[in-house]
């Protein structure tokens, strides 16, 4: 595995020119979208703009389930995402016979999650917006994932995630590194949250990668790492807790499993992993090895565990799997510093100060109509 990633980074060296092709590009998309010269569209709405400059595993979708958890008790609140590996196209509103294939698998964790929240997915945004707002004339917020390099909607909240190991200011652009925006695109950024921290990141920690994203004083951020909650059965929901007699088989399709990984070292005696890529669709082969690969495991404390990402995938084969102890672990975010409160603020702040400014407008121009009545 070592020599592979050495291998790996070594081949995407050898690809640097095409990362300044890339880059050159992206700046002068930017700078179209900058001059006005390719046009954004803004729509009478509160829309709040989750993304990153980097492909692979920010912590995206743990935040935009956070984000809808905070808004709904106020909000009718609505999501919208890109449906990634979904073998559907086009727009999708989620209902009570939605699949991951049909809307993909962040989307329809997002429904399960929340079927208060109204879950949409659409390649085309800017015209997907305008159908959900027409099937869901109530909806007052909107949160767009993946939605920061995608300039073509102005949303009027930007929340940018980095993940600590790998932040943007260490990246190069694709296919050298992982960047697919400019760093400097940074400065449209409302909120920045650094994701995936040790729990024990120190305060002089903190200053130096304040330090190092250098950002300008408008600018919140904040620092985020994952709690792995206990994890439940994926068709009866039985919760059962790691411990240390357990063997764990690892049933993973996720960017980034190394934190995952490692918190299952720590809590359980050992463990096997079968990878996949991300989003991967399961199939019948699939369950099959998987299957097989437990069957070899020794302890007799032993469980399947997967996450609740890849769950959604495998649910499909409910009549097969309802037998097996196969588990899914739920994440929620952490926020370190004691600055949940502070996230929470901000975050619901937004919206709120839309409304009340919607609303001064409206006086205002009843009171415009008004005197020209009068004067008539």
């Amino acid at each position: 595995m070592h020599f592979k990633n050495i291998y790996l980074r070594s081949f995407r060296l050898f690809l640097f020119p095409l990362a300044m092709l890339y880059g050159l590009i992206v700046y002068v998309r930017n700078i179209l979208y900058d001059k006005n010269i390719i046009k954004s569209v803004v729509f009478n709405i509160p829309i709040i703009g989750v993304g990153n400059l980097s492909v692979g595993g920010t912590g995206k979708s743990p935040m935009v389930d956070y984000i809808a958890n905070i808004l709904k008790s106020t909000y009718p609140v609505a999501t919208l995402s890109r449906g990634y590996k979904r073998r559907t196209s086009g727009y999708v509103l989620a209902n009570e016979n939605s699949s991951a294939i049909e809307i993909g698998d962040e989307p329809m964790q997002f429904h399960m999650k929340h079927p208060d929240v109204a879950v949409s997915v659409g390649e085309k945004r800017i015209e997907a917006i305008p159908q959900l707002l027409y099937d869901r004339p109530t909806t007052k917020v909107i949160i767009l994932d993946d939605a920061f390099q995608h300039r073509e909607i102005t949303a009027g909240f930007n929340m940018v995630l980095t993940e600590y190991a790998n932040l943007y200011t260490r990246d190069l652009f694709l296919p050298t590194g992982d960047l697919r925006d400019q760093r400097a695109s940074i400065k449209r950024a409302d909120m920045i949250v650094v994701t995936k921290c040790p729990t024990t990141l120190s305060e002089h920690e903190k200053y130096l990668i304040l330090k190092e994203l250098d950002l300008l004083p408008h600018q919140h951020v904040f620092f985020t790492a994952i709690k792995y909650n206990t994890p439940y059965h994926i068709v009866s929901g039985e919760k059962l807790k790691l411990n240390r007699n357990m063997e764990v088989m690892l049933v993973c399709g996720i960017a980034n499993p190394e934190p995952l990984t490692t918190y299952i070292h720590e809590k359980t005696k050992t463990y096997d992993a079968l990878f996949f890529s991300d989003h991967h669709i399961f199939n019948i082969d699939d369950l099959s090895d998987i299957q097989e690969r437990f069957e070899m495991l020794s302890e007799e404390s032993r469980i399947i565990l997967t996450t609740e990402k890849d769950a959604v995938r495998l649910i499909k084969f409910k009549e097969k799997i309802t037998r097996l102890p196969l588990y899914a672990i739920p994440i929620t975010l952490q926020f370190l510093f004691d600055d949940e409160m502070e996230f929470n603020r901000i975050l619901s702040a937004y919206p709120e100060r839309f409304y009340v400014e919607q609303a001064l407008e409206s006086e205002i121009t009843d009171q415009e109509i008004s005197l020209t009545q009068a004067h008539e």
